[in-house]
């Protein structure tokens, strides 16, 4: 195929429509439930209050503002893809923004601006004596002012959508990969991201890996989890091609959004036998490095016992009971092997590191 044959190709598979929207208009469709700019999202990419007031100056002064792009669900909904802080912005300053519990936020109050010097301290409404707010003329304005709404529509396939998300994010550079990840789940199912928060919340799993605050918070559990469901079953001749390990896992998204109930029922059970089985086995000391020597545990989480104990537990699974004696026998054996001595991993990509644990974690479960 040419050039030209590839290019028709793949505008097949995204279809997009561009048209100007007043923001009255994309309030409205905020309040009535028809635009989601997943309040989920708001909690990990936060502006500053000036770059908020930042933007309501430029829309003040008649400014264009950059595209916003969102796509079109199976309900029509239109979530957004790129544009989630400036929607934010603009509907907590008209006193519209909701959290994820329907709360309405507090509304902007502007702080000092690089123009408009008498923006500061101002609100969009009257709210009381000592807050001054926009004109009702300033208000009619701002609600007039039009945004290029720029829509991915629901025929296109998710890999397109995708691929768009990773082109388009422009989020930050706060956020970590797994909540860009998340925030590319919640886009292409709501109810696949809602079921990983479930997976990730199971009493045994989270005892397990015993992972530090701060990396809950950058939701590395669900990281984790993620590696947990996608790797267990890969076939042996793919670790090979994994490449870069987060890649691969947003990639795999694609194929994780198409799995039906059954198969999500299914995994659960899988996650949860395995997790109540390390828990029962040792908690949060069974995925530590082990030092058989000494016979005790060291060090913190370690992803070489993860990938090998974890992950082999979970390719027998649901086909075998492992009493917690199995599992700390299995353990001991891993870390007396040789490859795995003190310092294996050090250095190494996890892709390489991979080839090696999850096979012998296979086989070792096998007997």
């Amino acid at each position: 195929m040419d050039l030209e044959g590839e290019i028709e190709l793949y505008r097949r598979k995204i279809a997009t429509d561009t048209y100007p929207m007043s923001i009255g208009e994309l309030s409205n469709l905020y309040r009535d439930e028809e635009i989601d700019i997943h309040p989920e999202f708001q909690r990990i990419f936060r502006w500053e209050q000036s770059q908020k007031s930042r933007l309501i100056e430029s829309i003040l002064l008649g400014i264009p503002l950059p595209s916003v792009f969102v796509a079109q669900n199976e309900n029509g909904i239109w979530d957004v893809v790129d544009g989630v802080q400036r929607m934010s912005t603009i509907f907590q300053f008209m006193g519209i923004l909701k959290d994820e519990n329907g709360e309405l936020h507090d509304p902007l109050i502007c702080s000092d601006t690089p123009f408009l010097t008498q923006l500061q301290g101002c609100s969009y409404e009257p709210r009381t004596n000592s807050i001054r707010s926009l004109s009702s003329t300033q208000r009619l304005d701002f609600k007039r002012a039009r945004i290029d709404m720029k829509i991915i529509k629901r025929e296109s396939d998710n890999r397109a959508k995708y691929d768009l998300f990773q082109r388009l994010n422009s989020f930050g550079s706060t956020a970590t990969p797994q909540e860009l990840r998340n925030c590319l789940l919640v886009s292409l199912s709501k109810k696949h991201y809602e079921w990983l928060g479930k997976l990730c919340s199971i009493e045994a799993y989270l005892k397990v890996i015993d992972l530090p605050e701060r990396l809950i918070n950058e939701q590395y559990h669900m990281e984790l989890a993620l590696r947990f469901i996608f790797l267990r079953k890969i076939e042996s001749t793919r670790l090979a091609s994994v490449g870069n390990i987060g890649d691969f896992l947003t990639s795999e998204l694609i194929q994780f959004v198409e799995w039906d109930d059954t198969r999500l029922e299914e995994e659960r059970e899988v996650f949860q036998k395995a997790f109540e089985s390390l828990h029962a086995a040792g908690g949060s000391d069974i995925l530590r490095r082990f030092n058989p020597s000494r016979n005790r545990t060291e060090g913190p989480f370690s992803l070489t016992a993860f990938e090998a104990i974890a992950l082999g537990i979970g390719f027998h699974l649901p086909g075998i009971d492992l009493s917690p004696e199995d599992v700390r026998s299995k353990r001991t054996s891993l870390w007396s092997n040789a490859q795995f001595s003190a310092g294996h991993a050090t250095g190494m990509r996890a892709d390489q590191r991979m080839k090696n644990t999850i096979p012998f974690g296979r086989s070792l479960f096998s007997s």
